[in-house]
C-alpha cells in the first residue's frame, strides 16, 4: 500500500472538511430509515462534496480553475448547512448535534474563504475580479 501523502492531505482546509464529512456520516446512522434515500443521500453528497472539490481544485494548474472548485466546495457547504438546519427542525438531530455540525461548517467556511484569498493574493494576475454595475 502506498503511504505517501497526497499534497491535499497537508492542507488544513481539507483536513477540517474531511473531519466535517466524517462527523456528518456518523450522525446519519440515527436518521429514520425512510430518509435513507432522500435527505440522507442529499446530506452525504453535500458533505463529501466539500473535501472532494478542495482535492480537485488543488490539482488544477490555473488559478481560475482552483477558485472555481473552491466555489463548488462553498456551495456544497451552504447546502449542508441548510440540510442540517432542516434535519434539526424535523427532529432528526438534537440542538447540540446540530450546533456541533454547524460550528464545524462555519470553521470550514472560514478556512475555504482564507484559502481562496491566499490563492488570489499569490496569483493576482491570474483571476479577474467581477465588476459591480
Amino acid at each position: 500500500m502506498n503511504t505517501t501523502k497526497k499534497q491535499y492531505e497537508n492542507l488544513i482546509v481539507w483536513k477540517e472538511a474531511d473531519t466535517l464529512c466524517l462527523a456528518v456520516y456518523k450522525l446519519l446512522s440515527q436518521f429514520p430509515k425512510d430518509e435513507r434515500f432522500c435527505l440522507c443521500s442529499q446530506i452525504r453528497r453535500s458533505a463529501y462534496g466539500v473535501p472532494m472539490n478542495i482535492v480537485e481544485g488543488n490539482v488544477k494548474r490555473s488559478t481560475k480553475d482552483k477558485l472555481h472548485f473552491l466555489q463548488h466546495a462553498e456551495g456544497s457547504l451552504d447546502e449542508l448547512d441548510y440540510q442540517i438546519s432542516l434535519s434539526f427542525r424535523l427532529g432528526y438531530l438534537s440542538s447540540e448535534q446540530s450546533e456541533n455540525i454547524r460550528s464545524k461548517i462555519r470553521k470550514v467556511s472560514y478556512l475555504i474563504h482564507r484559502f481562496r484569498i491566499g490563492i488570489q493574493q499569490a496569483h493576482p494576475q491570474n483571476h479577474l475580479t467581477p465588476q459591480l454595475p
